[in-house]
């Protein structure tokens, strides 16, 4: 049985600056749901960024208002 590790979901815009941090807590191996209110974001190209102890993936977010 593993740890909890520290795990970070970030949102950065298309010149690379943080607009939000979702999550930046310790969780156990499993399965988690985030939901992100983007209402005060615009439309555009999005990119989040999951970090942890074993692991860093980036994706692309398309935001369509």
């Amino acid at each position: 049985v593993l740890d909890p590790v520290n795990i970070v979901i970030e949102i950065y815009n298309l010149k690379g600056q943080k607009i939000h941090t979702l999550v930046n807590s310790f969780h156990s191996k499993g399965r988690y749901t985030v939901n992100y209110d983007a209402a005060g974001l615009s439309a555009g190209v999005y990119f989040y960024k999951i970090t942890s102890k074993y692991f860093t993936d980036t994706k692309k977010m398309v935001l369509v208002k």
